[in-house]
């Protein structure tokens, strides 16, 4: 049985939201910043392991959750930068990031081992298979 993707992300690609048509030519681009972190799914004869690129996160920044056979992962990130020019000019750039990806999880998991890691710009998240779903070794049957 395979994760199957859920996509809980709305339209934004094909209806862009108004609040980024205001303000997209007033600022020089968009200011409001979602991403869709890309996810790639690997299954072995033993677990399922899902790596999700999110580069420049810190791992406070993720939220992994299991409910249901669902499998959902979310972030944040907000910053501010503050840059003080000569004179009484300052500029004041915020930004805000966020993404929410959601993953069936098929029975074969064993949802009270998952474990994640982030190292390189790269969360992974490894999903070990029950026993009963791991491949048997081969069996030598003798004849009577």
């Amino acid at each position: 049985m395979n994760l199957v993707k859920r996509n809980t992300a709305n339209a934004n690609r094909l209806f862009p939201s108004v609040m980024d048509e205001l303000f997209k030519d007033w600022a020089g681009g968009t200011q409001f910043n979602r991403m869709i972190a890309p996810v790639n799914i690997k299954e072995t004869d033993e677990s399922y392991t899902v790596e999700l690129m999110a580069p420049g996160m810190k791992k406070e920044d993720f939220n992994i959750e299991v409910d249901n056979d669902l499998l959902t992962i979310s972030a944040e990130v907000k910053s501010e930068n503050t840059e003080q020019e000569e004179g009484k000019y300052t500029r004041r750039e915020f930004s805000y990031s966020s993404f929410k990806r959601a993953f069936t999880l098929p029975e074969s998991v064993k949802e009270d081992d998952i474990n994640a890691s982030y190292q390189d710009g790269i969360l992974k998240i490894a999903l070990p298979k029950k026993e009963e779903a791991l491949p048997k070794p081969k069996r030598l049957i003798d004849i009577s």
